[in-house]
């Protein structure tokens, strides 16, 4: 076991890098506050270091918010007014350290407002449900209530997501005025589509359906739910939000 400081105190930070990015601007980011004690609880139970991109996002920010709310990266948490949940909060971390303690199918990273997950895989994926190898992103898509490797591990998926490649990603899901509405939502929440995303009618035509802003928990619970009563199958935890 490494203690905080040695995990936070590194000579090549990857926080400086991911700056950049961000500021290079692809894609709107917003960067939140960061909540320092909570960022270091979430350094401490992850054991990764500050050198990787998941360890400088939970030690550097609150989050990042890109596409005008469209994705939701976690980080370690905002304590401002509307933030975003840390690491720890949505992947249910012990609250005191605890080296016994590993996400039973993985780490969630990441949601996006229609309820869609990215997470990383633990060191069992198929025993999840998931597919890939440990230590990929997989992402459980809202309009098919499957996951999907995306063949990528943490560092790389941040990267391509701020390099602007979300609107080929999300091509089919989008509708015209998609912008608008996916600021519209606090991020607490996520956008609810009728008839659901998996349907033949939102598939023939997603613009004709009828949308609003629901708790984020909401959203994922219906996908859920559904995915275990119609198959799939059971896509196992997505996250508390």
């Amino acid at each position: 076991m490494r203690e905080t400081d040695e995990l936070a105190r590194v000579d090549d930070p990857a926080w400086p890098e991911l700056q950049e990015l961000i500021t290079a601007g692809a894609v709107p980011v917003r960067v939140l506050p960061a909540d320092p004690e909570e960022g270091r609880r979430c350094l401490l139970q992850m054991q990764v270091t500050a050198r990787s991109t998941l360890g400088a996002l939970a030690l550097n920010c609150g989050g990042l918010v890109l596409d005008d709310g469209w994705v939701r990266v976690y980080g370690g948490g905002s304590a401002a007014a509307g933030g975003l949940p840390s690491l720890g909060r949505v992947n249910r971390f012990p609250e005191e350290f605890d080296p016994a303690w590993h996400p039973a199918s993985g780490l969630v990273v990441g949601h996006d407002v229609l309820g869609g997950v990215f997470a990383l895989n633990g060191h069992d994926p198929a025993g999840a449900g998931r597919p890939g190898d440990p230590g990929q992103m997989t992402y459980f898509a809202p309009d098919t209530l499957e996951w999907e490797a995306l063949d990528m591990g943490h560092s790389t998926w941040v990267w391509w997501l701020l390099s602007g490649r979300l609107e080929t990603f999300y091509d089919g899901l989008r509708w015209p005025g998609w912008r608008e509405e996916a600021a519209e939502p606090d991020l607490a929440q996520g956008i609810t589509v009728y008839p659901f995303l998996w349907s033949k009618e939102a598939h023939d035509d997603l613009a004709a359906t009828s949308r609003r802003p629901v708790a984020m928990s909401e959203v994922l619970g219906v996908a859920a739910d559904f995915a275990r009563q119609m198959g799939p199958a059971d896509p196992g935890f997505l996250g508390e939000v």
